[in-house]
């Protein structure tokens, strides 16, 4: 007889390694935007999973996708390719710059492959001297020692012994910063189109051009991290697009799979040449059961009627943040694009966005935060109107119990 197990939040602390502090809160079902946790308590989900579940959840194509897929198959060795795999490449290629696709199953790896990709460009066609990659202050591009090393958040990185070598880091809308590091020897520039766990910052035309003007100059390659900012996030399909700034390789995750895991780098056919067979590979990497569920994601957010929707579901979080900010005085800015959208605390309330997040969740509202002093929202691309408003509501209740507590 199979043992009943009691799941509750002091189980995570006897079995689980002790790398995360999640909440007491076990959610156990969810629809559209709206989740409920064991005791049947409702919550409106403006977290998204971290900015992947792009359509909410249980969203009937993705479950379609999922459960007819999941009765033909589910996995193939990289021996043999699959029809899921080729069709989601397929529009890929169709709806951006790139020429060529590599499937992974996160962001990690979609950008740790990029990462590699770009190191074995530089060798074969400049030689072994050109291995600088230059990547920006309190970036974020994964948890591999590699992009982790990139990413230029040293509390994440530090503590594991000695790192890759022969990475730099700029400042994020700081061009003359970019200029004093890059040179000839520079293989490659990382960023994000819009950092996101560094604090929800939009780079400004000028750098976006200047970055990529910097790597023309230089023969670097420009590798745009959109794992976070991608399949729709800012109301564009790629935020590359909204900037008009196309790079040489793009990752993409997250949103990619509406919440099944995959990831996957884009790039062109002359730069994906130097990945050759055997250089690199995925054991699960475009497997058929997450590629069919991230076509359907993927065909359902890349219509002009989701992705203006976007444009105008930013509006309302804007307008209605603003709105509750005028009444407390608790935000300094509210910032973003389309559906990731940061509120910077005061002064006053500086290092305590996790509070917000707590006082929030009791009031039924899932969030994020961006760093200690920034409360991030990244919803489903589709939610109901009604439920931003309502999700407004709640999170309005919050800052009332703190600002009197």
């Amino acid at each position: 007889m199979t043992e009943q197990i009691s799941v509750n939040r002091e189980l995570f602390d006897q079995v689980m390694v002790p790398n995360y502090s999640p909440s007491a809160v076990i959610p156990v079902r969810g629809k559209g935007s709206r989740v409920w946790d064991q005791d049947n308590i409702e919550y409106i989900d403006f977290a998204g999973g971290i900015a992947v579940n792009c359509l909410g959840h249980c969203h009937p194509a993705l479950v379609n996708a999922l459960t007819t897929q999941g009765q033909k198959l589910w996995h193939l060795s990289n021996v043999m390719t699959n029809e899921p795999a080729l069709r989601l490449a397929k529009k890929l290629v169709d709806a951006t710059f790139a020429e060529k696709v590599y499937f992974a199953n996160s962001g990690a790896e979609s950008n740790e492959a990029a990462l590699k990709l770009a190191r074995r460009w530089a060798l074969e066609v400049h030689g072994s001297d050109k291995t600088q990659i230059i990547a920006f202050k309190q970036g974020f591009h994964g948890r591999t020692f590699f992009t982790v090393s990139v990413g230029g958040q040293a509390a994440y990185s530090d503590g594991f012994g000695p790192k890759p070598g022969d990475i730099v880091h700029a400042e994020y809308n700081n061009l003359d910063s970019v200029k004093a590091l890059i040179s000839d020897k520079t293989c490659a520039i990382v960023m994000e189109p819009l950092q996101g766990e560094g604090g929800i910052i939009a780079p400004t035309q000028e750098f976006a051009d200047g970055v990529r003007e910097l790597c023309n100059q230089h023969n670097a390659l420009l590798i745009f991290d959109e794992v976070q900012t991608g399949v729709g996030r800012l109301g564009e399909l790629y935020a590359y697009m909204g900037l008009n700034v196309t790079p040489d390789i793009l990752t993409t995750a997250k949103a990619l799979g509406g919440g099944f895991p995959i990831g996957a780098m884009l790039t062109t056919t002359a730069i994906a040449s130097h990945l050759k067979i055997g250089t690199h590979g995925s054991t699960y990497g475009g497997n058929p059961l997450a590629c069919a569920v991230a076509e359907a994601a993927f065909d359902t957010v890349n219509n002009n009627t989701t992705l203006a929707g976007v444009k105008a579901k930013e509006q309302l979080f804007k307008d209605g943040l603003n709105k509750i900010n005028a009444k407390y005085n608790v935000f300094k800015e509210i910032r973003g694009q389309g559906l990731l959208i940061g509120a910077v605390l005061v002064d006053e309330y500086q290092g305590k966005a996790k509070e917000f997040l707590n006082a929030a969740m009791a009031e039924g509202l899932m969030s994020l935060v961006a760093g200690a002093s920034i409360i991030r929202f990244a919803p489903s691309l589709v939610i109901p109107d009604e439920d931003i408003a309502e999700g407004l509501n709640r999170f309005e209740k919050a800052i009332v119990k703190i600002v009197n507590a």
